[in-house]
Parts: C-alpha cells; structure tokens; sequence
C-alpha cells in the first residue's frame, strides 16, 4: 500500500500545482483582458510565427471547436488575423497583428517574471530535473 499512496499523493500534489500554476497565469494575463487560452495561442504565434489554425488547438491543448472560437475573440481584439495559405485554400493561418505584438512586446516579458518567481524555490537543476520527470509521468499516462 506504500508506493500506491505514494502514487496517489503524487498525482495529487501534481494537479495542485498545475491548479495553483494556471491561477497565477489566470490573474496575470487576466490584466490585459486575456483569458489564459487566448494569452497561449498569443504567445504561441508570438514565438513560433504564423500557424495554421488547426494547428494551435494541438500545440496549446484545446480542442478544434474551440480553437475557431478562441481565434475569433483574437481578431476582435484586433490582435491577430486570418490568412488563406497561397499553396492549399483549405488551410487558414493565425497571424499576429501588429498590435497583437506590440501587446505581447508589452507583457510576456513580465509574464516571464511571473513564471520565474513560481520556480523561484528550485536552482536550475531542479527545474530540468522536475521537466523530465514530469515528461516521463506524461509520456506513461498518454500511453496507458
């Protein structure tokens, strides 16, 4: 019974933090008028560049229905817009606009701050360490 509660308390301790994690990220981008599923396709087109649209839905963990809702709140904001991709008109891409950016310029650097202050209590090893393990636990649920 050991390990199992072990276990247990792990996966605890695991979705707790995420919780706790993804309610700073709520609050933080919450001062911008972001909600965190908009602040992450932001963040994605801001470092990776344009992406097809049902792409980002994979890349940021939210499903393709919600990913065109997500988009169209974007482009209302004004911070990005759709465009056909030239070789298949099938494909639509999100790309940022320039105030998409100018947004991004403004806030990822303190979303940055923010993150750091989370891991903060662990030196560099440990953050690389808490990365593999916590890929290792995944990788294993994704295959069970």
């Amino acid at each position: 019974m050991g390990r199992a509660s072990d276990e247990l308390k792990a996966e605890t301790v695991i979705l707790r933090a995420s919780q706790a994690i993804q309610e700073v990220i709520r609050k933080d981008v919450a001062n911008y008028g972001l909600n965190p599923t908009e602040f992450a396709c932001l963040e994605l087109l801001y470092h990776k560049g344009d992406q097809p649209i049902q792409m980002i839905g994979k890349k940021v963990l939210i499903s393709s229905s919600s990913i065109t809702y997500v988009v169209d709140k974007l482009v209302q904001k004004k911070y990005v817009r759709r465009q056909g991709c030239p070789e298949d008109r099938r494909v639509i891409y999100a790309v940022l606009t320039s105030e998409g950016k100018a947004l991004m310029d403004e806030i990822f650097p303190q979303h940055a701050i923010k993150i750091e202050e989370i891991f903060d209590g662990l030196n560099a090893d440990e953050v690389k360490q808490t990365i593999e393990l916590l890929k290792r636990v995944g990788c294993r649920a994704i295959n069970s």
